[in-house]
């Protein structure tokens, strides 16, 4: 599974990053987390307001920070 963080770098787009390598972790996941940073790229997705959460290409949480109840859903769901 391949997990992207899409911010600048503030403190929301960290505590995203930490949440899902959390909940990913716990699920045992076998995943891949990078963080792009890039406006470009991040636009490319279609995304206007970070943090997002890409999983496999496909954005899944925009603009907000992710409670585990909802990543745990999210990670679930995209590993079946």
């Amino acid at each position: 599974m391949k997990l992207e963080i899409l911010g600048t770098g503030c403190a929301k787009c960290d505590k995203l990053a930490e949440n899902v390598k959390a909940t990913a972790d716990k699920l045992g996941l076998d995943y891949e987390m990078s963080k792009v940073t890039d406006l470009g790229k991040i636009a490319g997705y279609g995304v206007m307001m970070t943090p997002a959460l890409v999983v496999d290409g496909e954005v899944r949480i925009s603009g907000k920070l992710a409670s585990e109840a909802e990543l745990t859903e999210i990670l679930k769901a995209a590993a079946d």
